[in-house]
């Protein structure tokens, strides 16, 4: 039986979309079932294939694939209806509550918990307000530089 992995790139190569957007990443979540979104997010990711913003997520390896990635739901949530609008915060607070479990694992090495801890703060400051995130955020990495 193939794994998870091998049947997504196998998709991928036989549907050839431009951009996975919402309906191939619900066909995708049918298809792989049992799978987590973020599962399925962190997989498309490792496949460089182009994603939607709302496919694409919130990207936490790094500070600035966070920046990156909240800034582009922002403009999704600033351009979207009221249905694309419960979508992203939706999106937003499942990688935030991820950020808090890993900054609360006692596991997890003390700096990436901070990081984790730090990476949870800027999301809960994206959903207090989405729009005036991207004034907060240069001024956020000026104070950890």
């Amino acid at each position: 039986m193939p794994s998870k992995q091998d049947t997504l790139v196998a998709w991928l190569r036989e549907q050839a979309p431009a951009e996975v957007g919402l309906i191939h990443f619900d066909e995708l979540l049918q298809l792989l079932a049992p799978i987590a979104e973020s599962n399925l997010r962190h997989r498309l990711r490792l496949t460089e294939t182009k994603l939607h913003t709302l496919v694409a997520g919130v990207n936490q390896d790094t500070f600035a694939t966070l920046r990156e990635s909240l800034l582009a739901l922002a403009d999704s949530y600033e351009k979207g209806n009221a249905d694309t609008r419960r979508l992203t915060r939706r999106i937003v607070i499942t990688a935030k509550n991820h950020a808090k479990l890993a900054a609360m694992n006692q596991r997890v090495a003390p700096e990436k918990r901070a990081a984790k801890a730090e990476m949870a703060a800027w999301m809960r400051t994206w959903l207090e307000n989405p729009l005036v995130f991207r004034l907060w955020v240069p001024m956020r990495e000026k104070i950890l530089k």
